[in-house]
C-alpha cells in the first residue's frame, strides 16, 4: 500500500540543511537523492518513507504500514529541537550568522538511539568508506529483508566471528556482540538516554560504559540526543580547526576547547557547524 502525507514543518526548519547536516544521510537504510533532494529510509518492518519538499511542506511518500512513521520522521528530522537559544548566542559571531540565516543546526539522526550508537562505533578509527561498508553489511546481512537496520535481537543472534568475517568490523566485532546482547536482554536501554535527567557529564559516563565508547563517540552520540556540551573532537574537526583558526598549524586540544568555550552548552553544535558548513 502506498500513500502520500503532507506535514507542516516547525519554525526555523530547513529540510536541506537537516539532510545535509552530516554523513548519516548516506548510511543505509537512509538513501539520499542529492539532485532532487529526496531522503528515504526503510524501517524495521520494511515499510519505507521517501521525504521531499513541496509547496513549503514535507511530502512523505509511504510504502507499507507503519503506525509510528510520522513520529519517527519527526524524530529523524529533529522537529522538536528548539535552537532559539543557540541562534541568539550566534548573533555576535559574524562568521556563524549563516547558521541562523539558513535555519541550520538540526543534526539528522536515526529513528533509534541504538542505531545511532552502532553507527557511531562504525565511525571510530577508520575511513568513511569503511564506515559505509560496515553499515551496509549490517543492513544487508542482518536487517529485515536486507533493507532495514538490524534490531538488537538480530545483532545478538550471531556470534562475534560473524562481525569479523561478514561485517568487516575488525576490533569492533566484540563491541557489537556485547552491545547487542546487553540491549536485547534489557541490561542496557539506550533509548532512555533521550529523556534522561542526568547532567550531561553523568550521561556521558553512562555512555562510556559501552565497550568501544570513548570521549569522541560519547560526545558525538550526545549531540544526537540533544546535548551539545562536548566537542566530539576527531581528526576531521581538528584538521579543519587548524586550517580555519590556526593558520594550518597543529595545536593542543585545550586551545580548541578554549576557542569554543564561550558557546557554553552549545559548543559542540557550534564547532560542528563552524567546521563543516554544509556536509
Amino acid at each position: 500500500m502506498t500513500k502520500t502525507i503532507y506535514l507542516e514543518t516547525p519554525q526555523n526548519f530547513s529540510f536541506r540543511e537537516t539532510v545535509n547536516s552530516h554523513g548519516w544521510s548516506v548510511l543505509l537504510p537512509f538513501e539520499l537523492d542529492k539532485e532532487n533532494l529526496r531522503l528515504s529510509y526503510v524501517f524495521e518492518n520494511e515499510s519505507s518513507a521517501e521525504i521531499s519538499e513541496e509547496d513549503g511542506k514535507l511530502k512523505i511518500e509511504i510504502v507499507g504500514e507503519n503506525e509510528n512513521l510520522l513520529r519517527d520522521v519527526r524524530h529523524i528530522l529533529r522537529f522538536d529541537e528548539d535552537l532559539s537559544k543557540f541562534y541568539k548566542i550566534l548573533k555576535s559571531e559574524k562568521r556563524l550568522k549563516w547558521i541562523a540565516a539558513q535555519s541550520a543546526g538540526r543534526l539528522l539522526r536515526s529513528p533509534t538511539v541504538f542505531e545511532d550508537l552502532v553507527k557511531t562505533i562504525c565511525t571510530t578509527n577508520c575511513s568513511w568508506s569503511l564506515t559505509k561498508i560496515m553499515v551496509k553489511n549490517l543492513v544487508e546481512k542482518l536487517g529485515n529483508g536486507g533493507r532495514a537496520f538490524p534490531t538488537p535481537e538480530q545483532m545478538a543472534s550471531v556470534p562475534e566471528e560473524f562481525y569479523r568475517t561478514q561485517i568487516r568490523a575488525g576490533y569492533r566485532s566484540g563491541y557489537f556482540a556485547e552491545l547487542a546482547e546487553k540491549v536485547a536482554s534489557g541490561k542496557l536501554n539506550p533509548e532512555a538516554w533521550l529523556t534522561s535527567n542526568l547532567p550531561t557529564n553523568e550521561l556521558k559516563k553512562e555512555m562510556k560504559k559501552v565497550k568501544g565508547f570513548g570521549d569522541y563517540a560519547a560526545e558525538n552520540l550526545l549531540k544526537l540526543v540533544g546535548r551539545y556540551d562536548g566537542l566530539a573532537l576527531d581528526s576531521y574537526l581538528r584538521s579543519e580547526f587548524y586550517k580555519k583558526h590556526n593558520a594550518g598549524t597543529l595545536c593542543d586540544d585545550k586551545q580548541i576547547r578554549a576557542f569554543y568555550e564561550k558557546f557554553g552548552a552549545w559548543q559542540g553544535l557550534a564547532i560542528w557547524c563552524d567546521m563543516s558548513g554544509n556536509f
